[in-house]
């Protein structure tokens, strides 16, 4: 009896054994055998870059802090790039524009070459880019596993709708300033505003719900992305959620919050999307899908989340701080604020209905916004993972490679733009549309290639109707509290708010 005992635990302690010297193995595989000669192979296809170290890679060095400083103090207050990636300037400086840096175990090719990232291009099709499987992985409760749909000849067709309820909600909150400028308070924060009342617009014209439901979104939305983004979580670190994990938990709860959200709207919108045609994107997507769904195609509740999750983020983040860091260069740049006026009286008139093919004039306006997004790009950087092999020039870029592109650094490059890159100048763009950029690949707000940014023309009409309002009723400038910190909160945002003064005209 007692030998049947000793060997039926003998037996259990062989299986714990075999179990635990099969997870050590794979987990030795993954975070050292794996990485290691990926590191290699990139190596020898003739990449450098720092030094990384077990397990956390370059994090440490990414992650010492930096502070901001007034505008108003600075020399070149807008050459943001040593602020916002002090790592990658420090970097480029010893290892040029195309290296590899380290998230842990996961290796990045860093690139700020639009020579090199144009003949990357060239050989990839839309369908041949991937995203970083870790950046999928630990912003999952954000976006899901939304693609980002398509967009076409819907919008056009709808915009005039659109444009009404654009100028519905930007009048509110205009509205609102004049009550609180009327009060003796006259300093408003606006990126917090703008914010919020983007994020009514997406709601309203995408997904036509009310303010109540969006500002709810909304809310949740910039609840998860400080929870993710305002501290280091050790990405790309073997086991990095243990290491923080109320932030994991806190982000996983809001995730799913929101998805109940947007659960609710879609089932709501389902009952009544075949008595009415399609108004909006949400009803565009429901009908899609509900077409495609004869031929087995059609999205499942989780898909429809998730893209929905997806496009309300984009759509609404994208033109607030477009719109945002705008009206902090307006501010410190008075007769730009003339300017655009000026144009606005001769466009737009004392028309009191605003229409797209009239804002569409205003192409001072446009120049503006060309240069907010050159100089603080919404988007400051691009991910992509290689799908195949990509050959360019003499190196190989290996399968599976998670590529940086740093929107920001080439934007700011003095090689491509001159001497006065980190300078205001919207004349820039007058006659060329990259505003003399040396390189097209240079200036890429929206992305680049088969996987350009779909919410394009909604942002240019939404940021002309906004910014019209605003100039027709305000002039305004930099209050003494505002410190010049731009952070990168998966976009760039100011970290500290916009506190401007307002004045009535």
């Amino acid at each position: 009896m007692e030998f049947l005992e000793l060997s039926r635990a003998f037996n259990l302690a062989m299986v714990a054994l075999v179990l635990f010297l099969f997870l050590s193995l794979r987990i030795l595989f993954s975070c050292w055998i794996s990485p290691t000669r990926v590191y290699q192979k990139l190596r020898r296809n003739g990449f450098g870059g720092p030094i990384p170290s077990f397990p956390l890679g370059n994090i440490s060095e990414m992650t010492k802090k930096k502070g901001g400083s007034p505008l108003v103090n600075s020399n070149s207050p807008h050459d943001i790039h040593p602020l916002a990636f002090p790592y990658f300037a420090r970097w480029q400086k010893s290892y040029g524009k195309v290296f590899i840096y380290w998230l842990g175990v996961e290796p990045f090719l860093y690139i700020a070459d639009p020579e090199f990232l144009k003949k990357m291009s060239a050989e990839v099709l839309a369908k041949g880019w991937g995203k970083p499987t870790v950046f999928k992985n630990d912003r999952d409760p954000m976006f899901g596993n939304g693609l980002v749909m398509v967009e076409g000849e819907n919008w056009a067709r709808h915009r005039h709708v659109m444009a009404n309820l654009m100028v519905e909600s930007t009048t509110t909150m205009l509205d609102k300033w004049t009550s609180l400028i009327n009060s003796g308070k006259p300093e408003i924060d606006v990126e917090t505003e703008i914010t919020t009342t983007a994020g009514e617009i997406i709601a309203k014209t995408s997904f036509g719900i009310s303010y109540l439901s969006g500002h709810k979104v909304v809310q949740k939305l910039r609840a998860l992305q400080m929870t993710l983004f305002k501290s280091n979580r050790y990405v790309g670190v073997p086991f990095n959620k243990f290491f923080c994990p109320k932030q994991t938990l806190d982000a996983k709860i809001l995730g799913k919050e929101i998805d109940r959200l947007f659960l609710s709207i879609i089932t709501e919108r389902q009952k009544s999307i075949k008595k009415q045609p399609p108004q909006d994107l949400l009803g565009l997507l429901l009908q899609a899908s509900h077409l495609d769904g004869r031929l087995g195609k059609s999205l499942t509740p989780k898909e429809l989340v998730d893209e929905c999750k997806t496009f309300f983020f984009g759509g609404h983040e994208t033109t607030a701080l477009a719109i945002t860091w705008t009206l902090l260069l307006l501010a410190t740049h008075s007769e730009w604020q003339n300017q655009l006026r000026d144009e606005i009286r001769e466009v737009v008139k004392d028309t009191e209905q605003l229409d797209a093919n009239m804002l569409a004039g205003l192409k001072k306006m446009g120049w503006v916004l060309n240069e907010v997004l050159r100089l603080y790009p919404s988007a400051p950087n691009v991910q992509r993972q290689a799908r195949g092999d990509i050959r360019v020039n003499d190196v190989t870029i290996p399968n599976g490679t998670n590529m940086w592109i740093d929107v920001v650094g080439m934007h700011h490059d003095p090689a491509l733009w001159g001497e006065d890159v980190n300078e205001f100048k919207p004349e820039r763009f007058k006659d060329d549309l990259y505003g003399g950029c040396k390189h097209k690949m240079g200036y890429v707000p929206f992305g680049f290639g088969g996987r350009m940014c779909v919410g394009r023309n909604l942002t240019f009409l939404e940021y002309r109707i906004v910014l019209t309002l605003i100039l027709s009723r305000f002039s305004f400038t930099l209050s003494p509290s505002y410190t010049h910190s731009p952070a990168i909160l998966l976009s760039l945002r100011p970290r500290h708010g916009l506190p401007l003064v307002f004045q009535p005209l």
